[in-house]
């Protein structure tokens, strides 16, 4: 099942548990705004080459629309709605003001120079400049793009609309980024881990954990749970995957990283097949990575006792009710990977009233959301007697209805 399939499931199954009228539930799911834009740029030989840009503007009831921008060969309409509509019903989880969009462009970043970047991200700018802005739709970095991807868009937008750096998030802190926006998805997925293992009883310094996608998220949550005591067994990424039962020393995995590509030349661990790794035996597998990986071929085989999904969909739906019925507890993306949005909106908060927060702040406001929303999630479980999922689901879609609602949608 694609993305947005699932997405959509997902979605008409909390519609149900909170008893929407039909005529609400259609014109929540509808997307505001889908863009799509033709983006041809010269190549550094000097040939032209056309790529196509997305931006889907899923929600706005709550407040501007947010999300990232993602450039991946695999970009197409389908994904880009259903991130889109995840960051709307996430940012609702969270209890941020805004709504959901997502964006991207079909192409592989890895290919292309760093100018033919800078062209490609400027004409994208170009042809959606009008329709973003500080109150309307705020980009920011995804798979694929990073700070500097953001730093292009916003010296292209503030061409038209002068100096704007609200307008997009995940800047460089030159250009008025916020301190811990880097680390934030991955410290957010440590602190949702805290609250949901606090909650069985457990503590991160006793238990073994997996991470598949050693990016910028996975090597972050790596890093804070070795901080914390934690056993990292196992990690892996595009080069391959390595594990070390007694765990693996992350900080020297991190400065090996640094010189050097490729993962299994790590003394430290032992090289293993990647797609072993999401079945190997440990306490907790945090998913970092794509989405779909854990599917109906291996979820049966999965030995993880929890699952913190800190990638966007890496628990397919069929793979979802095989790992319910096994008793694993799945903390979903809607809220363990919402560090990114959390601390997005902080830097946002900050551009705007031109003033920074020191990074113990930022931290310490990213601890309180995280820990109040799985709070608030463990309420709507309990309320509506469901999983964790669909409580975050019937928690966000519900925060988003009554916003659609106060405003004056008539059925």
């Amino acid at each position: 099942m694609n993305a947005l399939a699932a997405t959509n499931r997902n979605f008409a199954k909390a519609a149900r548990i909170l008893g929407l009228d039909s005529k609400l539930e259609r014109s929540l799911l509808i997307p505001f705004r889908e863009i799509k834009v033709e983006c041809t740029i010269p190549r550094d030989d000097g040939t032209r080459v056309p790529f196509v840009g997305f931006r889907v503007q899923h929600d706005n009831a709550r407040g501007p629309m947010k999300g990232g921008i993602r450039y991946h060969p695999e970009v197409d309409p389908d994904e880009v709605n259903a991130l889109a509509q995840l960051m709307t019903w996430k940012t609702a989880v969270v209890d941020i003001p805004y709504g959901g969009a997502k964006g991207g462009i079909g192409c592989s970043p890895r290919e292309l120079s760093v100018s033919e970047l800078e062209r490609l991200t400027r004409v994208f700018t170009q042809k959606i400049h009008d329709l973003i802005g500080i109150h309307t739709d705020i980009p920011a970095p995804d798979m694929g793009t990073n700070a500097q991807t953001m730093a292009w868009m916003l010296d292209e937008y503030s061409k038209f609309h002068g100096h704007s750096p609200a307008v997009v998030t995940g800047k460089p802190l030159d250009l008025g980024g916020s301190l811990g926006r880097e680390a934030a998805t991955g410290l957010g997925a440590v602190f949702a881990t805290e609250a949901l293992l606090a909650e069985h009883g457990k503590n991160i310094s006793r238990m073994r954990f997996i991470i598949q996608g050693f990016g910028n998220v996975g090597s972050w949550t790596a890093k804070f749970l070795h901080e914390r005591g934690a056993k990292v067994i196992a990690v892996s990424d595009i080069t391959g995957a390595i594990k070390n039962p007694n765990g693996l020393d992350i900080s020297a995995l991190l400065k090996h990283k640094e010189i050097s590509s490729k993962l299994t030349d790590f003394q430290g661990g032992d090289a293993m097949d990647p797609n072993e790794l999401l079945v190997h035996d440990c306490d907790v597998l945090i998913p970092c990575a794509l989405g779909g990986v854990l599917n109906k071929e291996n979820a049966d085989e999965v030995r993880a006792k929890f699952i913190i999904e800190a990638a966007n969909h890496p628990v397919d739906p069929e793979a979802d009710e095989i790992l319910k019925k096994k008793g694993v507890v799945i903390l979903p993306d809607i809220y363990a990977n919402a560090g990114g949005v959390t601390v997005s909106y902080f830097e946002w908060v900050q551009n705007i009233q031109g003033f920074m927060w020191d990074e113990n702040k930022v931290n310490s406001e990213l601890e309180k959301y995280m820990t109040k929303a799985f709070n608030d999630i463990k309420a709507s479980c309990k309320s509506h007697n469901c999983d964790l999922r669909m409580g975050a689901f019937a928690l966000g879609v519900n925060r988003v209805a009554r916003a659609t609602l106060l405003r004056g949608w008539e059925a």
